[in-house]
């Protein structure tokens, strides 16, 4: 019986690693799977923020009551954005802080008055040499 549950669970646990694996940014942003619905994050080419919101497919799906925030760059002068809807995703009301590497501290709310889910990364703009994203998108097991 004991054989049994541990197969059981190493079973579900690869299914579950499996079908979060295959989530693929469907615009070469990062994943952030710590919401739900899981969010794709891009900066695109006139450095603003785009945060697009997916099934469990990776399919797009049209962001609902969502309050999103960031706050990066620099500690002492940090550049603050937020978020308004645009079709299918939200755009953010800035460009990005100047620099290569630069803190971020990204928070999703499902609702205005709701506990925020706070996701912390350094936004890297470097491309990466393998898979040729942006680092702060990279899908390379080189981390």
């Amino acid at each position: 019986m004991k054989t049994k549950l541990i197969a059981l669970t190493t079973i579900i646990a690869s299914l579950t690693l499996a079908s979060a694996a295959e989530i693929k940014a469907p615009n070469g942003g990062r994943i952030i799977e710590s919401v739900t619905p899981h969010a794709e994050f891009l900066v695109t080419a006139d450095k603003k923020v785009e945060i697009r919101f997916l099934d469990d497919a990776g399919k797009v799906v049209a962001p609902g009551e969502q309050v999103v925030t960031i706050v990066m760059g620099d500690r002492s002068a940090p550049t603050k954005l937020a978020f308004t809807k645009d079709g299918d995703k939200l755009v953010s009301d800035k460009a990005v802080a100047e620099g290569k590497n630069l803190p971020v501290v990204l928070q999703i709310r499902a609702k205005e008055d709701e506990k925020a889910t706070t996701v912390k990364f350094n936004l890297n703009m470097s491309t990466c040499s393998e898979c040729k994203l942006t680092e702060y998108a990279c899908t390379c097991d080189h981390h």
